[in-house]
């Protein structure tokens, strides 16, 4: 089906190559420097589709996305952009464009979207009107991940069930959180539960409480996961992981929407949305039995796979600028990696993803003299990565090789000052987050299992800076 597009971009080359492809495609094609001539064109009822960017000289895109959806509802509005963002591409779909393409695109998408448009009418999703300042630390404008940006913007403004599948480390829990900030359920709770750390024979005390005298040891009634989750999102982390009776219990609650606490028998209505995510392939487990296949079509209304960092170099440069800055937060000395380097992070298989990476930067900051880090010290912390499970090398072997090889690195030269105060943080910070992560932010459990009294571990929390959210992973 052929029609009218209407195209409002600043950028002449870009109005010249869009205008040409639409119009070899039989559209009629009129395009504008700026948001106020396509505003006076499709005021008085032209155009069948528009195209626009985001960055106009004379007016903010979102703002005549305003404008027009309020003038001509049913109107199909595809924005551009070359802020290649999460929170972009979230605050066009909210605010009722048709679609996002993030520049550069293929020129086919853009046909193939005008197609679609004229077709399908006002297909947007559109959603309750996106939060101004909702912040999100996903970051990536590659391709994979532009991807992924448009299916989480048009999952936020529903409550469809999803299922996040991706390798360890590529940071699925994040996508969760995403979901979760940017719908409108974000006032609510987000509580994240990794099924992989709880004990098979408490997973269903977990996940839905107990009553008291439910089992030996219930002394007192506990609310569950589902219950806390009231009014937000409930992330299960690890899904495969879980036992089959569990499944069982986990499929009836989402079918019938209520749960009963373990030695209960009222029926409790469940209002959390529900996100699961596994780091293994879902229908090989289907297939192994490990996962009940009417659970899996139950999760999987929306799935959602977040790629491997090999599969997105392109992003790599700013993960570490932010892991830099991050680093730098926490008291390590601001450096800065050499053009060389950054093509050898680049150039690594990175089979830890984001995390793995993440790590690097932290011992490259921390290890390397000097206000610059070339491609030999990049090198040198790859090789000095995870270790591998049985190999003796414990965590003073660790230590002692990395604190040498910062000193000969030196060389006759004096160290830089608060050498001892940086190794200790660089042990102590993940001690104290993986030990909360692990109590799921019970700072009496976490004390305990640390052997600190609870004031000291808050005033560690305090001095290092760490978020502690109760109930979750994060």
């Amino acid at each position: 089906m052929t029609g009218s597009v209407l195209i409002a971009d600043d950028d002449s080359a870009i109005r010249r190559v869009l205008t040409e492809a639409l119009t070899r495609r039989g559209h009629d094609v009129k395009a504008a420097p700026d948001g106020a001539t396509l505003w006076r064109w499709a005021e008085t009822g032209e155009g069948d589709v528009v195209v626009t960017d985001v960055a106009m000289p004379d007016m903010d895109g979102f703002d005549l996305l305003a404008r027009l959806k309020r003038a001509r509802p049913g109107l199909p509005v595809i924005v551009m952009s070359a802020r290649s963002t999460l929170a972009t591409a979230v605050q066009a779909t909210q605010g009722g464009a048709f679609d996002y393409l993030a520049k550069p695109f293929d020129l086919d998408d853009l046909v193939r979207l005008v197609d679609r448009a004229l077709g399908d009418g006002d297909g947007a999703i559109v959603a309750s009107e996106a939060e101004a300042g909702v912040a999100t630390t996903m970051i990536g404008r590659s391709p994979a991940m532009q991807a992924l940006y448009r299916t989480i913007a048009h999952l936020a403004g529903t409550d469809l069930t999803a299922l996040i599948t991706g390798e360890s480390g590529t940071g699925k829990e994040l996508v969760a959180r995403a979901l979760h900030d940017f719908s409108a359920r974000r006032a609510g709770p987000f509580v994240a539960v990794n099924m992989a750390a709880i004990p098979r024979e408490l997973v269903e005390s977990e996940l839905f409480g107990h009553e008291r005298g439910a089992f030996t040891g219930a002394v007192g009634r506990r609310t569950g996961r589902f219950e806390e989750a009231a009014g937000g999102t409930l992330f299960l982390d690890e899904i495969g992981d879980m036992p089959a009776d569990a499944q069982t219990r986990l499929l009836r609650v989402l079918q019938e929407g209520s749960f009963a606490r373990v030695g209960g028998r009222g029926a409790i209505d469940t209002d959390a949305r529900i996100v699961a995510a596994t780091n293994r392939d879902p229908v090989a487990m289907v297939a192994s039995r490990t996962l009940r296949q009417d659970l899996y079509y139950r999760l999987n209304v929306v799935p959602l796979h977040v790629p491997p960092l090999r599969e997105r170099t392109e992003d790599v440069p700013a993960l570490v600028a932010a892991f830099a800055n991050q680093c730098a937060r926490e008291g390590l000395r601001p450096k800065t990696f050499t053009a060389q380097a950054m093509a050898r992070l680049r150039a690594h298989p990175w089979p830890g993803n984001v995390r793995e990476l993440q790590n690097v930067v932290r011992r490259a900051l921390l290890l390397s003299p000097g206000e610059t880090i070339g491609a030999e010290a990049v090198a040198r912390y790859l090789k000095a990565g995870p270790v591998e499970a049985g190999s003796g090398d414990g965590l003073g072997a660790i230590v002692e090789r990395h604190v040498r090889a910062y000193l000969e690195a030196h060389g006759d030269a004096v160290p830089i000052r608060g050498l001892y105060g940086q190794v200790l943080r660089e042990v102590e910070r993940p001690l104290v987050e993986l030990t909360l992560r692990a109590t799921y932010g019970n700072q009496l459990r976490a004390a305990e299992l640390l052997g600190l009294n609870r004031n000291t571990l808050r005033k560690k929390i305090r001095e290092l800076g760490i978020a502690v959210a109760r109930g979750s992973r994060s």
